[in-house]
């Protein structure tokens, strides 16, 4: 086997390989768990930040994380069918002053609620 084909060589159209990354969890019966979330589109993606300031703007002061590669991170969550991993994802929220209008709430469905949304930038 050729030794240029393994490792975790960025794709062409990725910047580098991540390194380590800050990844969200929750507490669960069996321990930690890594958190999953959707893209604008509805996709299901895991998340990986590049710092604790990335981390906390997006997710805020009291996230609990992990530090993974982005390889290890790709393992883990590969047998619940999740294929795409965003590095430092920003957080796609209505203003605040949206929420207030009764008209943002026309058509709400409290059965619709999810994970939250990212904006991959």
């Amino acid at each position: 086997m050729n030794a240029y084909l393994c490792g975790d060589d960025p794709e062409p159209s990725e910047r580098v390989p991540a390194g380590l990354l800050l990844v969200p969890v929750r507490s669960g019966p069996a321990g930690c768990t890594t958190r999953l979330f959707r893209t604008p589109l509805g996709g299901r993606t895991a998340v990986g930040f590049t710092s604790a300031r990335q981390l906390t703007e997006v997710l805020g002061p009291g996230q609990p994380c992990v530090r993974l590669s982005e390889t290890a991170l790709r393992s883990l969550v590969a047998p619940l069918g999740v294929t795409t991993v965003t590095i430092d994802p920003q957080l796609a929220a209505s203003p605040a002053a949206a929420l207030h209008d009764p008209a943002a709430w026309h058509g709400w469905e409290s059965g619709r609620l999810g994970s939250p949304r990212l904006r991959i930038a």
